[in-house]
């Protein structure tokens, strides 16, 4: 791995965090990663960090090994045209765009690829994203080395590529969902005596540490809410009504509102 060439399209915010998570590890040193930007003075602070940058695309992928496309959806095929002629057949591609199939990217290449789909959330930036990758005309070795990249910032599973808008709803929107309920909650704290920045500690290090104990314990979430919830007891009480206002049930819905954008083609 020390040896591979990585080339990363897309120099932005998951760009640069997806670089350093590779190079915090030491797997890769920043030597061999070049990121592109058209704006490329807003690389200025990571090419001091010994990355490589460039605002030709061309040159960043012309003997990458490992080739990353952060970009929007709709610029993906215009920036895998570009670059096609020049790619090895056997360079891995990492698709960071939302909804575009394996095979329409494969498509654009107009050959034979190992394609990668990866959808990480926003805590990859303080290498805790859950990254959800699917793989296409990859074999085992690829794959071990996708994964391995990931891990760096996070954790990494591979999943059906059919399951990507779901990973996309449930870990990457999810993660919005998730600091929503923090802030509601901090709202509430506030309402019951707590200062602002007091209630959103509390609300914050308890969501990370029910997240925390799940992970640890591999336990199911009601085995440790029936550890909490006592008979006629304050946190019944609080969930049952909860419930009886739609807790759980517009939780669902947002998560299916979102997967159906999605689906329908308008994210």
């Amino acid at each position: 791995m020390k040896n591979k060439k990585i080339a990363i399209i897309g120099g932005g915010n998951l760009g640069q965090a997806i670089a350093k998570g590779i190079v915090n590890s030491k797997i890769v040193a920043p030597s061999n990663i070049t990121l592109t930007r058209r704006r490329l003075h807003l690389l200025e602070h990571i090419k001091k960090e010994g990355f490589n940058v460039t605002a030709d695309n061309k040159e960043a992928a012309a003997d990458a090994h490992i080739l990353f496309i952060a970009v929007k959806p709709f610029q993906l095929q215009q920036i895998v045209e570009e670059i096609a002629p020049i790619i090895a057949s056997g360079t891995i591609i990492i698709s960071l765009a939302t909804g575009i199939a394996s095979t329409s990217i494969e498509n654009y290449f107009q050959k034979s690829m190992p394609i990668f789909r990866a959808m990480p959330n926003t805590a990859i930036a303080i290498g805790e994203s859950m990254t959800c990758v699917s793989a296409y005309n990859a074999n085992e070795e690829q794959k071990k080395i996708v994964l391995t990249l990931f891990e760096q910032v996070g954790k990494a599973l591979i999943i059906p590529e059919e399951l990507m808008s779901s990973a996309t709803v449930l870990a990457a929107c999810g993660i919005a969902y998730a600091l929503r309920f923090i802030r509601a909650a901090t709202q509430g704290g506030i309402e019951i005596g707590f200062g602002s920045e007091l209630a959103l500690q509390i609300a914050a290090q308890t969501v990370k540490g029910a997240a925390d104990l799940l992970i640890k314990s591999s336990t199911h979430p009601e085995e440790e809410i029936d550890k909490v919830t006592t008979p006629r007891g304050v946190t019944i009480s609080g969930l049952n009504e909860m419930e009886h206002q739609g807790f759980s049930s517009a939780l669902i819905k947002g998560l299916l509102t979102s997967y159906n954008k999605i689906e329908n083609g308008k994210a």
